[in-house]
């Protein structure tokens, strides 16, 4: 703080020759001085002055207070120019100061930074004396005692610099810093000492002493008051995850208060899509355990009721704009579920049919009224024509490694565009949906006119590269191992590249696949794919498998639940049976034998109209897909398949699932279908029954019975979640099942002799099998396990059948 000494005295010695005679004559004669409090600095003293005969004291008048500079003199710079000192200083000689203006002075110079002290004082011949004590250049920042956060990191954090200017604000405000970055990195208790080591030619060493202290983790996350949802139900809407010993790669298992505020508003997304209008986040609690080692979180949530949609209307103030027909236009309807959801596609709806209509400059304001003695929440839309402006400028800022382009891409408004709230919010959404930024902030800034407005983007980025090391057991594969590296944002560009090399017993693939989201600057998702597999299939069916080879993918969506997929794959596969088989073989098999160019072109078409995409609990999605094989090469067929699959929530804990899938395969050209292109179920795909374990089989004596695979399948499931009294934070969920289908219908040439007649070893029976059981599903310290009890209902005396199976795969 800088400190004034009694100014006003000072002025009045040096301007009265009277009193300041009286003051030399006492010894005590000085300058006037604004000055701050360092105690170390030199005080100047006037010339000598000749004493004259006393003159009694008179009070100075106002005027008396003022003195005119006749030059000005810098002291105590030794690094700094004095054109320097003097270009901050707002005093000129030929000015005329007063102790107001002087303490300006010294406060302008102060806030430079590149002072330590500061001392100004006038002489009685009018020279303005600048005493000043420079700032320590900082010869470097040593870290020490840091293993958790690399220096690195802390460098990007911390504004002390090497040739920097040392000052105790901007020291003290990187320890906040580096604090702050071990906090958000679940280090709670770690602390952090700055020292200083003094030089030679005025400057330091900084040396941050750091206590890392242990990883502050999640010890439990417990949910109070709720009664529709499980605490493990709960546990998965929230980015923060309990602490497990499995979980190395991830740091969601840390404490960060930041992240808790986001889960509770996810929490609130979560009941809000669900129904539960008034749901609230009574409190967040987190204790620290005793030894520093973990926080429990405890959440009160108050659920209250579920709400269907009551009376829904459209109100507008242009005539223009008919209210009937906007209102045919919401995807909301009287006595639906409420879902918070639904209120943003209809004001999505509401803005496109404005737009349409000529009125880009339309606000949609929907209100609310709750009747909780219906249960009800009545919505009014109300539709203004907002005032006209445009987007000036976009700015993006904060993105360190992430190209603009990529970020500017997702934006729903561009420079010279109407600006539109509406779609501001959803390119706040694209942009949080990308996965590549940790925060994403938009915001409206004023114009350079009335009419135009600035929108700041920020955005803060976070990693984006995955390692995954996983494994795997279960009854059909053994043991299984992969490797797979993940970039979702190569090279800053967004784009998507994945390698992946998985060996187990049954199964040794290796694949590598890149995706640009955005190729050609649109909104088309292409992609490229090489691979090379092996399976080895003598336990079905005496073959071994290989295919190496790669494609082109794009796809690009046709409206907001509907996405088209094409691709092209060229690949050679190979067929290898056992040496000497085919002596006594069938020729439904050694007919496959050898290598064949496949070149096919494909198309998806996928709905997804499901309320989560993870745990739906209504809606349906369904999907159609064909191949076209024969574009050159030497197989050709037309591959169709397609399925769909519904959700019925009775209950929270009860939710029914049907799913209907069917698939044809059918040669062209006088080509018969190749056995690693035809259709095998069971296993996973049709529970009860082994892999390949129904469907055509070559029963010649002395084979293996080996499984042919069928160019048509039926499959329907019917399945039924229910509770099964065990504690949510087991993780078990249980399903009952039951499971109806069939599979065959061979080409004639493998089903019949050369004499025309049926072939009595290829069995190829278009039966339906049916089973039933129960499955059970666990989220293990391992990641998740399945097992599946089964009891054959239908089959055939040639199937291979399983009761038991189980099946997972993790990563850890």
């Amino acid at each position: 703080m800088i400190r004034q000494d009694v100014s006003a005295l000072h002025f009045a010695r040096v301007l009265s020759p009277s009193l300041l005679a009286l003051a030399a004559a006492a010894g005590l004669a000085g300058p006037a001085m604004a000055q701050s409090p360092a105690p170390a600095a030199p005080v100047i003293q006037p010339a000598p002055v000749e004493v004259g005969p006393p003159v009694a004291a008179q009070p100075a008048a106002p005027q008396e207070q003022r003195v005119t500079i006749n030059r000005i003199l810098v002291r105590g710079n030794q690094r700094i120019d004095q054109t320097t000192v003097l270009s901050y200083l707002p005093i000129q000689p030929g000015d005329t100061v007063d102790p107001a203006v002087l303490d300006v002075a010294v406060r302008t110079l102060t806030r430079t930074q590149l002072f330590a002290d500061v001392q100004l004082g006038v002489q009685p011949n009018g020279d303005l004396i600048v005493e000043i004590v420079e700032n320590p250049i900082i010869n470097q920042v040593v870290f020490e005692g840091n293993g958790a956060v690399s220096e690195d990191k802390l460098r990007e954090e911390v504004t002390l610099k090497p040739r920097g200017i040392y000052t105790r604000a901007r020291i003290q405000e990187d320890v906040g810093k580096i604090v702050e970055l071990y906090r958000l990195s679940g280090r709670i208790s770690a602390t952090v000492t700055p020292k200083i080591v003094q030089l030679d030619q005025n400057r330091v060493d900084v040396v941050f002493e750091i206590s890392e202290g242990p990883e502050t983790g999640v010890r439990a996350i417990t949910f109070l008051g709720n009664s529709a949802f499980s605490d493990s139900d709960l546990r998965e809407v929230m980015v923060t995850q309990q602490s497990a010993w499995y979980r190395l790669f991830t740091t969601n298992d840390n404490y960060d208060p930041n992240r808790l505020d986001y889960d509770r508003e996810q929490l609130r997304k979560f009941y809000t899509n669900r129904g539960y209008y008034d749901f609230r986040v009574l409190s967040a609690i987190s204790e620290l355990a005793p030894d520093d080692s973990a926080f429990g979180i405890t959440l009160t949530v108050d659920e209250g009721d579920r709400y269907n949609f009551g009376t829904v209307d459209v109100v507008t103030e242009n005539d223009r704009l008919n209210p009937d027909f906007l209102k045919l236009l919401l995807p909301i309807r009287t006595g639906d579920l409420y879902e918070s959801d639904k209120i943003e596609s209809a004001v999505d709806a509401l803005t496109f049919a404005a737009g349409s209509a000529g009125y880009a400059f339309v606000e949609i304001d929907p209100t609310y009224r709750a009747n909780p003695e219906t249960d009800t929440v009545d919505v009014t839309f109300n539709v203004k024509e907002g005032q006209r402006v445009y987007v000036d400028r976009i700015n993006v800022i904060g993105n360190t490694r992430t190209l603009d382009n990529v970020i500017r891409r997702e934006m729903m408004l561009t420079e010279g565009d109407a600006f539109n709230r509406t779609l501001l919010e959803r390119s706040r959404n694209n942009l949080r949906a990308l996965g590549f930024f940790k925060d994403v902030t938009v915001e409206e800034a004023r114009g350079t006119a009335p009419d135009r407005s600035v929108v700041n983007v920020t955005v803060t980025e976070q990693p984006t590269g995955e390692l995954s090391v996983g494994a795997g057991f279960s009854s059909v594969d053994s043991f299984v191992v992969n490797l797979g590296i993940t970039e979702r944002n190569f090279r800053g560009r967004g784009q998507n590249v994945v390698a992946r090399v998985e060996w187990g017993s049954l199964r040794q693939q290796m694949d590598f696949r890149f995706t640009e989201p955005k190729f050609l600057g649109r909104d088309l998702r292409a992609g490229f794919d090489a691979f090379h597999s092996r399976y080895d299939l003598s336990k079905f069916s005496s073959y071994d498998y290989r295919s190496t080879g790669g494609g082109l993918r794009l796809s690009y969506p046709l409206n907001g639940y509907t996405l088209l997929s094409t691709r092209y794959f060229l690949k050679s596969d190979e067929i290898i049976v056992p040496q000497g088989f085919c002596n006594g073989g069938s020729n439904a098999l050694c007919d496959q034998a050898g290598s064949f160019i496949n070149s096919s072109a494909g198309y998806t078409l996928l709905v997804d109209r499901r309320n989560d995409p993870v745990r739906p609990t209504r809606g349906w999605t369904g999907s159609l897909r064909q191949d076209f094989a024969g574009i050159g090469g030497d197989v050709n067929y037309v591959k169709s398949e397609a399925d769909v699959s519904a959700y019925w929530g009775i209950r929270p804990n009860w939710v029914v699932t049907a799913t209907a899938s069917v698939g044809y395969i059918a040669g062209w050209g006088g080509d018969p279908i190749r056995i690693n292109d035809r259709f095998f179920k069971g296993g996973n795909s049709f529970r009860g029954f082994q892999t390949a374990g129904i469907g055509p089989r070559d029963l010649t004596p002395g084979t293996n019975k080996d499984a042919l695979g069928g160019n048509f399948y039926a499959i329907g499931t019917l399945e039924m979640t229910v509770p099964n009294g065990l504690p949510e934070e087991y993780g078990i969920r249980t399903s009952v099942f039951t499971d109806v289908g069939t599979v065959g219908v061979l080409d004639d040439r493998y089903t019949t002799t050369t004499g025309g007649l049926p072939n009595p070893n290829i069995v190829d029976e278009l039966a339906l099998r049916a089973s039933a059981g129960v499955s059970i599903h666990w989220r293990s310290p391992m990641g998740p396990i399945r097992f599946d009890l089964s009891q054959i209902i239908g089959q055939q005396q040639y199937d291979k059948t399983e009761t038991f199976r189980f099946s997972t795969s993790t990563q850890f």
